[in-house]
């Protein structure tokens, strides 16, 4: 299954149409992938809708189920999701010698960045605790199973569900008083988070790990330092960002669309409270949100977990659906396969902006990074792309092995694919399936 020809298809969970308005395009898309089921080609197709977090690759059990915990006390806390629900985690207590270690998973899925967008998303489950799934499976980097998560199997594990819109940093200022109640509260629902987190015994951490999925790994990175405050100074702390390295990239015709894009969000949620106050400072704070300035700021130990191709940013930052309005790269954005001589070189440019703006985090001696060639996003929450026999390498290293490398200071973790396509053991999705015509 793996090499060039791996193929994994998507099953699509989104029940929305299509918006025509591009910022709601870019965000829809975000938090879509994340609701996308990966399955392997030999798989049936479904068409249900199915578990957003179910693990595609092996057979679920009632063992592998973690229950949904709504937060206590929200409303009083004023920590409320999008719709004013409460928000919600999934919580598995670990075992034996990692009973008093920590690994907490922020769920990615994208923004909203108008009252429009805002208010169709807290119809989702990334808006409302409503319509979140009651049991979901913890697998990669949240399995249990030694095989598939030899150094965080029998840490205590949770899921943190996202329903703000935001990645956890937006404040209440804005809120519209128009009666729509759309409640901004990504920071109170933070705050809240931690400290029951906190009281069940997570301010008795030995060892933890703050880590993130697209929007989640972006919020890894806002909250790294602040999460390392609350825990014991003798306790050791990292944080790990999963496809949440988004850069500060002109699309193909030289416009700043997701700097554009941020800019709203910021605006919108009032996020530059809880970006770090020299950047905002000194810069716009839109290029605050960009995780190559955040990282300047964090003093607490980072791992970077990204493709170098990562599709969704190839598809939103690099080839935004305005910039290509005759559809000259419809299909390679579908398939990198399918992208001509000249499309590939323009990748290769986006990874070569990427391995720039890396360039200064390299030198950190506390960092790490896997930068693989694949066409893909998030690939530690799947078994299959954390650690599998077939999962992607580079220099015969596991993501999930690099991590433990870096985590437990067993050697250097700092690992750089070669260009595509030269790693044959990578995943590339495929969308071609889902096209339109």
């Amino acid at each position: 299954m793996a090499g060039s020809t791996a193929n994994l298809r998507l099953r699509s969970l989104v029940w929305w149409r299509k918006w025509a308005r591009k910022d709601w395009a870019i965000a829809t898309f975000a938090f879509t992938v994340i609701v996308f089921l990966l399955t392997l080609i030999s798989n049936s197709w479904c068409d249900e809708p199915d578990s957003a977090v179910t693990n595609p690759f092996d057979p679920t059990t009632a063992a592998d189920l973690v229950d949904l915990t709504l937060l206590h006390d929200a409303e009083r806390r004023g920590a409320l999701c999008l719709d004013g629900s409460a928000p919600g985690y999934h919580f598995r207590k670990g075992f034996g010698s990692g009973a008093k270690n920590w690994l907490l998973h922020i769920e990615g899925g994208g923004w909203c960045n108008t009252i429009e967008s805002c208010s169709l998303r807290k119809r989702t489950a990334l808006g409302s605790s409503k319509y979140m799934d009651r049991r979901v499976q913890f697998s990669g980097i949240l399995s249990s199973q030694p095989l598939e998560n030899p150094d965080f199997f029998n840490w205590n594990k949770v899921k943190i569900r996202y329903c703000d819109g935001a990645s956890f940093a937006g404040h209440p200022e804005n809120e519209p008083k128009n009666g729509s109640k759309l409640y901004f509260r990504g920071q109170l629902i933070w705050e809240a988070l931690m400290d029951e987190l906190l009281s069940i015994g997570l301010s008795k951490a030995k060892q933890a790990l703050l880590s993130g999925c697209s929007a989640g790994g972006l919020a890894t990175l806002i909250h790294c330092d602040d999460f390392r405050g609350l825990l014991p100074r003798d306790s050791t702390v990292k944080c790990l960002a999963d496809a949440g390295f988004f850069l500060d990239e002109k699309d193909v015709n030289r416009n700043r669309t997701m700097r554009t894009f941020y800019r709203d969000v910021v605006v919108l949620q009032d996020l530059a409270k809880s970006l770090h106050k020299d950047c905002v400072a000194r810069k716009e704070p839109a290029k605050c949100l960009f995780p190559e300035e955040i990282i300047k700021h964090v003093s607490t130990p980072v791992f970077l977990v990204n493709p170098a191709y990562d599709f969704w940013q190839i598809q939103h930052i690099l080839i935004p659906e305005a910039s290509d309005p005759h559809g000259y790269w419809k299909k390679c954005k579908l398939n990198i396969y399918n992208c001509n001589p000249s499309q590939i070189e323009t990748l290769q440019g986006f990874r070569r902006s990427m391995l720039n703006a890396l360039n200064e985090f390299q030198k950190n001696k506390e960092g790490g990074t896997f930068i693989n060639s694949c066409f893909i996003h998030c690939q530690t929450w799947f078994s299959e792309t954390w650690h599998s026999p077939s999962s992607p390498r580079i220099n015969h290293k596991t993501i999930a092995e690099s991590v433990g490398d870096w985590y437990f200071n067993r050697n250097v973790a700092k690992q750089i694919d070669c260009p595509f396509p030269c790693n044959p053991t990578c995943y590339h999705m495929n969308f071609t399936q889902f096209s339109r015509g």
